[in-house]
């Protein structure tokens, strides 16, 4: 995924692949909108660009703080090329560094994950504290304009956000809070850092990972293709919140006497997530973190799909789904229903996912228009054309959901849907 340069920063990468007269009709309001072109999900060479360009310069979530809790504690993580270091110091701060020794560059570490009381390269014994400081190695004392200082891990910009790990290859990319803006004001009263992993399930999706992005910004796919999922949350009642991050979602509504996402809608008796509120009440919350992040809170867990490129239409999607430690604790913790109605549903969308790949292939297809249940698929697509554009440019618009679920609500007679947002 990455190149480096001079430095250990990304390079610069070549002009974008598309022109702003190219994705014009992307960004234009969803009711006048067109899908991106079909060669952004084809061309190698988009794909090439967009990893340059897009992932070698976006926070990437690549754990959870606790990985790597005590100090010392490490894991290994892999942004596309890239092999991470990612370890707890003596001052409990966690960092990152690029796997790779200054002397000859061995790789440093080979178990994913673990503890250390230093990082020692196994080639050359070369030692490396905590915080990726050199320490003297042997036989270069007569070495001429030899730093110590200068020849520590290269480091990688590290930050967190309510337990998740965040690295960033670009030293000089904007914060952490820069890129999510207003994000962390629609969940920060959910104390999503006090949950904890339970299981991780690993997918090889033959598609895109802007076709997976877009599959997971709408559910009007969902009465066709999730039976199960249209028996505990209605397809047609929600809404979606307007942005000024690298941001999209919203939240759907559980149906009536249905407890949380599962194969029998029930919570098995968990209680709800800390901080989970009577606003929060019978919500289910999606939202895209850009790029490839894909964050589902519901009343008792959460849980992650983490969307990574392998070629243009091919994706790796890691999922997880977070407990809070009382929960899991408790001798009558079941989850079985909950993993079961995920990894029905995701393979449910990994085969129209796929389908999409094949189609979007073909001579025949241009790109279509946005319903108006997809404005948040717009919203991503928005995120795209724009970095394809490169003019500086970033398009916006509000959510047009609010008219079809306003109509949805009366229809069905729901109440107690939470505020309209701004």
């Amino acid at each position: 995924m990455t190149t480096l340069g001079q430095g250990g920063g990304p390079d610069r990468p070549a002009a974008s692949p598309f022109t702003p007269d190219e994705v014009a009709g992307t960004r234009r309001p969803v009711e006048h909108a067109t899908h991106l072109p079909a060669r952004a999900l084809h061309d190698p060479a988009v794909l090439t660009h967009e990893l340059r360009a897009w992932f070698d310069r976006a926070w990437l979530s690549v754990g959870r703080e606790e990985d790597a809790a005590a100090p010392g504690e490490y894991f290994l993580a892999e942004v596309g090329v890239e092999r991470l270091i990612v370890v707890r110091g003596e001052d409990r701060r966690l960092r990152a560094f690029h796997n790779v020794c200054r002397h000859r560059g061995a790789a440093i570490i080979e178990k994913a994950a673990g503890r250390l009381p230093r990082i020692q390269c196994p080639y050359h014994a070369w030692d490396y504290g905590l915080d990726g400081r050199l320490r003297r190695p042997k036989h270069t004392e007569a070495i001429a304009d030899f730093d110590l200082g200068e020849n520590g891990l290269r480091p990688v910009a590290l930050e967190t956000w309510q337990g998740f790990v965040f690295v960033n290859l670009d030293p000089a990319a904007p914060s952490l809070a820069e890129t999510l803006v207003d994000f962390p004001s629609r969940v920060g009263h959910l104390r999503l850092d006090e949950l904890r992993r339970h299981r991780r399930i690993e997918y090889e999706v033959a598609a895109n990972w802007k076709v997976i992005g877009d599959n997971f910004s709408e559910c009007y796919h969902c009465p066709g293709i999730h039976p199960q999922l249209t028996r505990v949350t209605p397809y047609d009642l929600g809404r979606n919140y307007a942005s000024d991050g690298a941001w999209a979602g919203g939240w759907m509504l559980l149906a009536d006497g249905v407890e949380t996402m599962s194969m029998d809608g029930s919570a098995r008796g968990r209680s709800p997530i800390p901080g989970w509120s009577l606003e929060d009440d019978r919500r289910v919350y999606y939202f895209l973190l850009w790029p490839n992040v894909l964050l589902t809170i519901l009343p008792d867990y959460a849980m992650t799909h983490r969307v990574w490129p392998l070629e243009p239409g091919r994706s790796r999607v890691t999922c997880e789904w977070y407990f809070h430690p009382d929960a899991m604790a408790d001798a009558g913790f079941d989850a079985s229903g909950v993993i079961e109605f995920w990894d029905v549903t995701n393979r449910q969308d990994w085969h129209v996912c796929a389908l999409v790949q094949v189609g979007t292939a073909s001579r025949a297809y241009e790109p279509g228009r946005y319903s108006h249940m997809e404005d948040q698929v717009h919203a991503f697509d928005l995120m795209c054309a724009d970095r394809y554009a490169d003019d500086g440019v970033t398009t916006r618009f509000g959510p047009r959901s609010d008219d079809w679920a306003e109509v949805a609500q009366a229809r069905r007679g729901v109440v107690g849907a939470g505020p309209r947002p701004a």
